[in-house]
């Protein structure tokens, strides 16, 4: 990439090419999660071909159906278009498709690549005539000649006849199977009964096309005065033959659109150079072993496959076929593009960047389905996990078979797909393999805006580790070690799996047997040969565990971080590599000063994946998206009294470890730990902020009684903030207006819900 931009002078088409390669990044992970086919993968990404005229071409789903909407501007009456009191001009005819930047770009991609398509196809013996027949029509429309030339009016037919042979071979042309050997037969002596090259033309006139001879035999004089035959060999091809008919159909068509034959020198060179193409005896349409060759190598030929794939989408796909079909899809590309356009703060070089470290806190949640998950029958469910899975998730599965190759369903749980299999199920459910995978797409985004900074590998490495790292504080750890426990060995294959990620555990070591115990905080990562090694072991005073357990459980694991700034992220959440991609500019927030008091906790917003489970879970869904995400706009601006409610926030790590942290942990008063981070932000003097150009992905209850348990939680939480010295120490510190926000977004929600109801 670095040397192909290099090439490049023009600064917007150096940027443009940036911008492919990172949209085309984003594409293939959406492959990699199977959310997208093949199909949908090749037409959504941008096109690159070596060679060509242009850096980079526009996606299908950006330009197909287009051409149908040239073709209807070319058709129209001469009186809609023709200024008054002189003839329309091709300036007149064209003007609202060269105005018309995604017609211009798709009509140039057509020409240049259908071109490509036709010398291909047709070999070299067709190649002089081709040639020269474009440089005519080229010529034509430089010279502002075309509408004096061709039939403008009937374009219609002769892309019809294109789109048919285009449809044709992108149809077969990825089965076809190329013959080990070339079919042009070679006589004893050194002629070819086959004449390559320029070849020998039929004499004959357009008029007599109808008229040609097929013989079955040719017959060759050899020495002396005696005729012998020898027989062709006759070749069953069904696409060739299917080719030639669409091409000769399409000839005859571009032949009817000609003006002014008799008259004009150049319209008869075409006219006679299309005759003579149709009539080459050892040409494509004449000759069966040297057409059945040029398709062969057509099908050998990776570069031809592209164009045609591209091709196709042009002309032959309507718009809404070129679109992904998963919503999911649909949103997050979306969400994506439009977050471009929002107020973002300028990225740093990587070098300049903020670093930044991710925390998850983990107890004993699944960690990846094994096969006896994937088939066990829950009452809940009336089924097995898998085809629940499968029946939520058709598309998906379909894809995953697809990038696998699997032709039957039977070997999923063979040994070269379970690990496949039970990944791509886990990737569906609260696991913490969903919620690793999201948030190492950070590290994969770097590597990639690191590329595009033409830094080389061993710089990036160096800034990997320095810029970003993830820690999992699994406190128990150490315990599933020690019982076998199959999640231990799981979370081992994850760090694996993502040489960056680190596991925080508490290590507990008995002394004797009146039950005296040591307690370490050991942190352990892979050291890239199938082992784990030990990083750190700090001893500590005591059992940590003393208040409420996932408090405690970050607290811990602090100490391990290494960056400016420290992201929590809860074990029901997931990460998007196109949001990763963004999370340089977000850091920058924490530079920028709204006011006199620093930023000190940056909100993001949030999206509930679970609303496709029931008609329950998307009720709560919604309910949650007003939460937190348009509730949390509401607070932070005009309330400005937004705290820290959800776990992708971003605290500024310096601030808060020399400030009390993150997590207050103390039993039954901290049952709502997260909301303690922001009253101590508040009252010592940092700010909260909440941007939506990120977003984060976050996993809700889907059963009646969780949701019923998770609203007891907030309500019991509420009522434990309201005794405790944080709220008296905030209410006496905030202005008037604060503080009713503050009783808005708080314990007031719940008085006046009593209130109302009485």
């Amino acid at each position: 990439l670095q040397s192909y931009v290099n090439r490049l002078l023009d600064v917007r088409i150096q940027k443009w090419v940036m911008f492919s390669a990172a949209w085309n990044e984003i594409i293939d992970h959406f492959r990699q999660e199977d959310i997208v086919s093949d199909r949908e993968r090749d037409y959504l990404k941008f096109s690159r071909f070596e060679g060509f005229s242009q850096a980079i071409y526009l996606p299908v789903f950006q330009t197909a159906g287009v051409i149908d909407d040239v073709i209807s501007e070319l058709e129209r009456p001469e009186e809609e278009y023709a200024p008054r009191g002189r003839a329309a001009t091709d300036e007149d005819m064209f003007k609202p498709i060269v105005n018309h930047i995604t017609m211009r770009t798709a009509v140039s991609e057509v020409w240049e690549l259908g071109s490509f398509v036709f010398l291909r196809m047709l070999g070299t013996v067709h190649n002089n005539d081709i040639v020269a027949i474009m440089n005519l029509i080229l010529k034509w429309s430089e010279n502002g000649t075309l509408t004096q030339h061709i039939k403008m009016e009937n374009i219609s037919s002769i892309m019809k006849h294109f789109v048919a042979l285009v449809q044709v071979l992108e149809k077969s042309i990825g089965r076809r199977k190329p013959a080990s050997k070339s079919r042009v037969v070679k006589s004893k002596g050194d002629a070819q009964s086959k004449v390559p090259g320029s070849g020998i033309r039929r004499a004959v006139s357009a008029a007599s096309l109808s008229s040609l001879d097929n013989d079955n035999s040719d017959l060759i004089m050899q020495k002396g005065s005696k005729k012998t035959v020898s027989e062709k060999v006759i070749i069953i091809d069904a696409l060739r033959d299917q080719a030639r008919d669409k091409f000769r159909s399409f000839a005859h068509a571009l032949k009817g659109l000609l003006k002014n034959a008799n008259e004009d020198p150049e319209t008869r060179d075409v006219l006679d150079r299309i005759t003579f193409l149709l009539s080459m005896e050892n040409g494509f349409l004449w000759d069966d072993a040297f057409a059945s060759d040029q398709l062969d190598e057509c099908a050998k030929n990776l570069a031809f496959k592209e164009v045609l794939t591209k091709v196709h989408g042009l002309v032959a796909c309507h718009p809404d076929d070129a679109e992904p079909k998963s919503k999911e899809v649909r949103r997050r590309l979306t969400f994506f593009v439009n977050s471009l356009f929002m107020d973002m703060p300028d990225a740093p070089s990587i070098h300049d960047m903020f670093s930044w470290n991710v925390m998850t806190p983990y107890y004993s949640e699944d960690v990846t389905y094994t096969k006896a998950d994937l088939e066990k029958r829950t009452d809940a469910l009336g089924v097995s996990t898998i085809l629940y899975l499968q029946t939520l998730f058709r598309a998906d599965w379909d894809n995953f078979l697809e990038r696998n190759d699997i032709k039957d369903e039977e070997a999923i749980y063979s040994k070269k797909f379970i690990n496949e299999t039970r990944v791509w199920a886990s990737l569906r459910a609260q696991t913490l393999t969903r919620t690793v995978s999201g948030m190492m797409y950070f590290e994969k985004a770097l590597r990639l805006l690191a590329n595009l900074e033409r830094l080389d590998e061993d710089t990036t490495n160096d800034l990997m580790g320095e810029k970003f790292g993830y820690i999992v504080a699994c406190q128990v750890y150490g315990n599933m070690k020690k019982n076998q426990d199959p999640k231990a060995d799981d979370i081992e294959q994850l760090m694996h799996r993502f040489p960056h990620m680190r596991v925080a555990y508490i290590d507990t070591i008995r002394l004797n047997r009146s039950g005296a115990s040591l307690f370490y905080s050991v942190l352990v990562k892979s050291d890239g040969r199938g082992n784990i090694q030990e990083v750190y072991r700090v001893r500590l005073p005591g059992n940590p565990v003393i208040g409420e357990g996932k408090p405690e459980n970050q607290n811990h694991a602090m100490i391990f971080t290494r960056g400016e700034f420290v992201q929590t992220i809860d074990m029901n959440q997931e990460g998007y590599f196109e949001e990763a991609l963004k999370m340089r500019n977000a850091l920058q927030e924490f530079a920028k000063r709204d006011g006199p008091l620093p930023t000190t906790i940056l909100g993001l917003r949030e999206h509930i994946f679970t609303g496709s489970v029931s008609s329950l879970a998307n009720y709560m869904a919604l309910q949650e998206t007003s939460f937190v995400t348009l509730g949390q706009r509401v607070l932070a601006r005009p309330l400005r009294i937004r705290l820290h409610y959800g776990h992708p926030d971003v605290f500024d790590k310096l601030f808060f470890i020399t400030r009390g942290g993150i997590s207050k942990s103390s039993k039954g008063i901290n049952l709502s730990e997260d909301i303690f981070a922001g009253y101590n932000c508040v009252i010592r003097g940092g700010t909260v902020g909440f941007k939506e150009y990120v977003q984060v992905g976050k996993g809700r209850d889907v059963g009646m009684s969780q949701i019923y348990k998770f609203e007891a939680k907030l309500s019991q939480g509420a009522g434990e903030q309201s005794l405790s010295r944080d709220i008296y120490r905030i209410c006496h510190r905030l202005d008037f207006f604060r503080l009713l926000s503050l009783y808005y977004g708080g314990i007031g929600h719940y008085f006046s819900n009593v209130l109302t109801v009485l």
